[in-house]
């Protein structure tokens, strides 16, 4: 009888696992090259043109591909009125356009463009802008951009992940900690309880993301948590595919253990298949966020991989580790060795966390400039946050050495910190003398371990941000797309910063070179603020310099056109990689000179 469920269990998890690995082979198909987080690069009409006659459509382009959603596209007349026809769809079938037709009879004045779409890592974006017919007006539409995502909706999805995160923590460092350091049933008792709510933790927090996706990519509010046409597309997405994959790998996961007793030890052949779960429940990750786009996709999903889980063994490690320092039993206390083990597998992890966060810094981030970046300054706070982690590490192994060389009659009572001595004399703290006390090593360790748990807590925090945030590459992405309709454009983003406090103290200039090639160019430069608004600053110049050839520097001689700076006179002689150095002053007296390189064609 007991044979027979056995086989039955075995049975079921190899059809899960089957499941598993179908949807995992569609979520790597899916996963194409493209820069993390999708940028506006044209559109046609073009933002603050004039057209003589009304346009039959209206189209965007972007720098890769992107998901269409209910309302992704949106026109309103000078009186704040929608002046669509039909609903979205992608022009000439390219997956980086989003195109609308428009009614017909459509008079003179000012039109705003809405526009939200889904970038392939999985993060939806927004923008708008204006054109208008015959001769700008007055409008009563805003040409702010709309919210990317409701903010119910989006602060219920970040804490959804900030769970999941903690959730996969638990479970893998949990499971580590007891196979590789602590290898007893009173460890397996100890961790038992905390691995069934890092499992819960995970599983709740998938299936809630798995329905707030849909209301996450339409912009909808949580009336569209339950709608089943929102779950069949959810269903059909990239980061719908990883979720149900997660969620089953979470149920093989389950049924492995049910019938597991606390102190019976997996063989081979069950360290094999968790270290399949494992990899399986990394790759739901990787392969639905910034790893799975962008340069270098294969290393990069692999990169990611490695990271999160060697951030999971440390941090769930830890939490294991203070678990035993705290709850373990007089009869049974935790082992010195066992500390030893941890903290060589925790060093181990630490070289990993920092092989794989330099390539993923540079992934994302490009350039020094992008540190200026939201993500680059997010990505400052974690490398903070992970020395001081290190910091607390190194006390952490300073008590385990001392623990270690510990006269062998008080090591027992020194890892539980239960032994009773004389407090350690002032100036003495690495003496490893009898007569130093056993319970000042138990709560020196214990106060490192707790301390390390602490900022490890935050760095996961942070580290969950960094992956729902437009990378610093992406925001600087510099490209040249063709726009059906027009001309070919260049299009290069500029971070400034002045260090004044304001809304334009600082942002970023958004500059067009249309054709952007050698000869005479057209260049609109727009300046967004602090919010990503467009702001008005008094003064804006825009020089370029092609230092190989000792050309330049070349004025574009700006004005300001009331909206945005323009300018058709610049000439450019050589094709090449040149120089773009924007001036931007906010005020009198406050103002700061960036640059960019941007490549000019023949």
């Amino acid at each position: 009888m007991v044979r027979r469920q056995v086989d039955d269990g075995r049975r079921t998890i190899g059809s899960l696992l089957v499941v598993v690995a179908v949807l995992a082979c569609a979520l790597l198909q899916s996963a194409v090259p493209a820069s993390a987080h999708a940028v506006l690069t044209g559109s046609d009409p073009r933002e603050n043109s004039v057209l003589k006659a009304a346009p039959r459509q209206i189209t965007v382009t972007f720098d890769e591909s992107v998901a269409l959603v209910e309302d992704s596209l949106r026109v309103l007349d000078p009186e704040n009125r929608p002046v669509t026809d039909g609903d979205p769809k992608h022009a000439n079938g390219r997956g980086n356009t989003d195109s609308v037709r428009l009614g017909s009879g459509l008079s003179q004045g000012t039109y705003t463009v809405s526009w939200r779409v889904v970038s392939a890592d999985s993060h939806a974006v927004s923008g708008a802008f204006t054109f208008s017919i015959g001769k700008p007006t007055a409008t009563r539409a805003t040409a702010a951009p709309p919210p990317a995502v409701n903010p119910t909706v989006g602060a219920l999805y970040g804490v959804g992940r900030y769970v999941a995160y903690a959730g996969l923590a638990l479970l893998i460092g949990l499971a580590v900690f007891v196979l590789a350091c602590w290898r007893s049933a009173t460890a397996a008792r100890l961790v038992r309880r905390p691995f069934l709510v890092g499992w819960w933790a995970l599983f709740v927090s998938t299936l809630a993301l798995m329905l707030l996706r849909g209301p996450y990519d339409s912009g909808d509010g949580l009336s569209g948590v339950l709608d089943p046409g929102a779950l069949r597309q959810t269903a059909d997405s990239r980061p719908g595919l990883a979720l149900l994959a997660r969620l089953m790998l979470l149920v093989v996961v389950a049924l492995a253990v049910r019938n597991r007793r606390a102190e019976q030890m997996p063989g081979r052949s069950a360290l094999a298949g968790a270290g399949v779960l494992v990899l399986g429940l990394a790759t739901t990750w990787a392969a639905a966020e910034h790893a799975s786009v962008g340069i270098q996709v294969p290393v990069a999903v692999a990169s990611s991989m490695l990271h999160l889980l060697a951030m999971a063994v440390w941090l769930g490690g830890l939490a294991a580790l203070l678990l035993a320092l705290y709850r373990a039993p007089d009869e049974d206390p935790l082992p010195p060795n066992a500390v030893v083990r941890f903290s060589r597998i925790a060093l181990t992890s630490v070289a990993v966390l920092a092989v794989t966060g330099v390539y993923q810094s540079w992934r994302g981030l490009g350039s020094w400039d992008a540190f200026s970046t939201t993500y680059g300054r997010i990505l400052v706070f974690k490398v903070w946050g992970v020395l001081v982690m290190l910091l607390a590490a190194s006390y952490s192994r300073r008590w385990t050495a001392r623990l270690l060389h510990a006269p062998q009659e008080q090591r027992v009572l020194v890892a539980v910190g239960h032994g009773e001595g004389p407090p350690t004399p002032p100036g003495n703290e690495d003496s490893t003398d009898e007569s130093v006390g056993p319970e000042a090593h138990g709560r020196g360790l214990r106060r490192s371990v707790l301390a390390e748990v602490a900022v490890g807590v935050l760095v996961l925090v942070l580290t969950t941000v960094l992956t729902g945030t437009e990378t610093g590459r992406a925001s600087e992405t510099a490209s040249v797309s063709s726009v059906a309709g027009q001309p070919e454009v260049s299009l290069t983003l500029i971070p400034y910063n002045t260090g004044k406090n304001t809304l334009s103290g600082r942002g970023k200039v958004q500059v067009t070179l249309e054709p952007g090639r050698v000869g005479r160019n057209v260049v609109e430069a727009i300046v967004y603020g602090a919010d990503d608004s467009p702001v008005g600053i008094p003064e804006l110049r825009l020089t370029f310099t092609l230092a190989e050839q000792r050309v330049g520097p070349l004025d574009a001689n700006l004005v300001d056109e009331r909206g945005y700076w323009g300018s058709d006179t610049l000439d450019l002689p050589i094709a090449g990689t040149w120089t773009m150095k924007a001036t931007v002053r906010v005020s009198d007296i406050d103002q700061v000179t960036v640059s960019k390189t941007v490549k000019v064609g023949r």
